[in-house]
């Protein structure tokens, strides 16, 4: 610790209770103090009640050994360190554990502790022989420069051992899991206060996988097993890449549980891998209820077959009825490919409010799709029909539209945690293309794009991570276009409408679009929506609580011209509760446009 830092006003409240033997005062800077009477042993001998003299000497000269040596792991070499004892004002009629009424013994210790060491130099040295391919060059030189203790920062035994820790850990990752720490060093200079470190990694053999073990499948056959985890023979081993295959199993829907495991002892050329399994029941049914402020209450039923009969692949079939919007679909999806590729064919029948009227649409899709923890990759063909209840005719020009597109969706999470994010962000980009297919059959392009980022406003001075007690900055931004004739009739889902609890919030749900002569709101061809949130946790005892407050701005514009845009905007606060089913948000927003207080309500975590 710096010469600079701050001292305490006077001596500790003195460490002693009832029946001690001595009372102990620790005069030491700011918490070296609390972390002293933590772990001096000095203090284990308070219940000794016959300690004389020369035994408390002897026993305060081991104290500030012990101080010396505890300073030194906080990265103090070369403190000052001074003790004595004495005895307190006589207390009358008062019995000590001497078996008189003597004032009980004061032992008092004076810490400087004077600067704290600074890293002056760091080397990271491999035993073996030096590998010569330029990406093994480069993540060794990736490895130096991720050190998590470099010159210029504080030396302690805490932040030696985690640097270590965390080389090792890094090295163990990817190719060598048998690495080890053949040699470490921390000289220090007690006088100059440096220290200069060196590392030896001894990363062992290079590893590779060996052939898949599974145990505990019964329906599921050995191949699409394979599929699903993606580890192949000869393939160089990645801790990542083995936890992605178990939680893609997971994830699959055919298992109840999944563990891989991979045994490090065995040859390192093909080490064996293990899949430990427990099926899921052929078919599932899950019923569901809900309530947000948009849309009130919900129902749901969610039935999954994981293998059809005849044609094996997974069916997961939805019927769900709210408010707003009453829905039935069913996506049957194939087995993966070795590439993790599956068709997929989908169909929805769902009637539902939009702005001023309501749509009647059906859609039928088939396709290719590709996901995983991280990304999710879709192509399709799409036939779709919309058909409109209470619109003019002006506004979609037709009362019903139908169209056929060829679409791509691509979408990125990297955020820290689910469903409880508090770094990273979210992207996802959505282009399709087609055709009308009533009338003169006009061609048409759609593009919409969605980010989101979570910013924290502090981060751990050495692994980097988002700082929770901090909170964090949360942006928003979606984007939306249809470009096509004038006199195009599009079916009324390619267009864009916004408001409501994950969009603008102060609003209804799909409250705001382009407002007709009559008043009525109808949807447009081009959408904008941005929102700035501040999170906050409300700490308890100077601790995190599952709560937290927000303060937020949002808003939104849609219209059939670019220029046209023009902004309702909604603020408000809110608070949010880490719920066991994911994120609650409550939420109360002033709209600018309604000039009205609207409360939101919400929950889960969706990306």
């Amino acid at each position: 610790m710096p010469d600079s830092a701050a001292r305490s006003e006077g001596p500790r409240a003195p460490e002693s209770g009832p029946g001690a033997a001595f009372e102990l005062d620790i005069d030491a800077p700011g918490e070296l103090a609390d972390f002293l009477r933590r772990h001096l042993e000095l203090l284990r001998y308070r219940s000794v009640p016959d300690l004389d003299l020369r035994e408390r000497q002897a026993l305060l000269a081991a104290a500030e050994v012990q101080t010396r040596e505890l300073l030194a792991t906080r990265g103090h070499f070369a403190p000052r360190v001074t003790s004595g004892q004495k005895y307190g004002p006589p207390v009358g009629g008062t019995t000590q554990p001497n078996g008189t009424n003597q004032a009980p013994v004061h032992l008092w210790l004076r810490v400087e502790p004077g600067p704290v060491a600074v890293v002056e130099r760091v080397g990271i040295d491999w035993a073996g022989p030096v590998s010569s391919e330029g990406a093994e060059t480069s993540r060794r030189a990736a490895l130096r420069e991720s050190w998590n203790l470099p010159p210029g920062t504080p030396f302690s035994q805490v932040a030696w051992d985690e640097a270590k820790t965390a080389l090792l850990l890094a090295v163990s990752a990817r190719r060598y899991p048998r690495a080890r720490l053949a040699d470490t060093l921390a000289d220090v200079d007690p006088q100059s206060h440096r220290v200069v470190l060196h590392v030896t990694v001894d990363p062992g053999p290079a590893v590779s996988l060996g052939e898949l073990a599974v145990t505990g499948n019964q329906r599921i056959d050995a191949d699409l097993i394979r599929r699903l985890t993606r580890l192949r023979p000869g393939m160089e081993y990645d801790r990542n890449e083995v936890l992605a295959a178990q939680q893609r199993l997971v994830e699959s829907g055919y298992f109840d549980s999944a563990f891989v495991t991979v045994d490090h002892q065995g040859d390192p050329q093909a080490v064996p891998v293990r899949v430990e399994l427990r099926e899921a029941r052929r078919q599932k049914l899950v019923l569901g209820v809900g309530a947000s402020t948009d849309s009130g209450a919900r129902l749901s039923a969610v039935h999954t077959h994981h293998m059809v009969p005849l044609v094996g692949w997974r069916a997961v079939t939805k019927l769900s009825t709210d408010r707003e919007q009453r829905q039935f679909g069913s996506e049957w999806l194939s087995p993966p490919d070795d590439g993790g590729w599956r068709w997929a064919v989908a169909g929805e029948l769902r009637r539902e409010a939009a702005a001023s009227y309501r749509i009647d649409a059906r859609h039928l899709r088939l396709g290719r799709t590709l996901s995983s923890r991280e990304t999710d990759r879709n192509y399709f063909l799409q036939i779709e029909r919309a058909r409109t209840e209470g619109a003019p005719t002006a506004v979609l020009n037709s009362q019903s539209a139908n169209a056929v597109s060829v679409n791509l969706a691509l979408t990125r999470r990297r955020f820290d945690s689910l469903p409880f994010p508090a770094d990273g962000d979210g992207m996802a980009l959505e282009l399709g293309g087609g055709w009308t297919l009533d009338g003169q059959r006009t061609p048409f392009a759609r593009a919409m794009s969605r980010w989101t980022h979570y910013w924290p406003l502090a981060r751990h001075p050495r692994s980097g991570r988002a700082e929770g007690l901090a909170g964090r900055v949360v942006t928003r931004l979606q984007l939306g276009g249809v470009l096509a004739r004038g006199d195009a009739g599009l079916p009324a889902t390619q267009l864009f409408l916004a408001g409501g609890d994950a969009s603008v919030r102060g609003y209804g749900l799909n409250e705001i679009g382009v407002r007709q002569s009559d008043g009525s709101v109808a949807a447009g061809r081009f959408l904008a929506v941005g929102s700035v949130e501040l999170q906050r946790p409300i700490l308890t005892n100077g601790r995190l609580s599952p709560w937290e407050w927000v303060l937020f701005v949002d808003a939104g514009a849609v219209a059939n011209r670019a220029s046209e845009l023009k902004a309702h905007t909604g603020t408000g606060a809110g608070v949010r509760w880490r719920s066991p089913v994911g994120p609650l948000q409550m939420d109360l927003a002033w709209g600018s446009e309604t000039r009205k207080l609207r409360l939101h309500l919400n929950v889960g975590f969706v990306f």
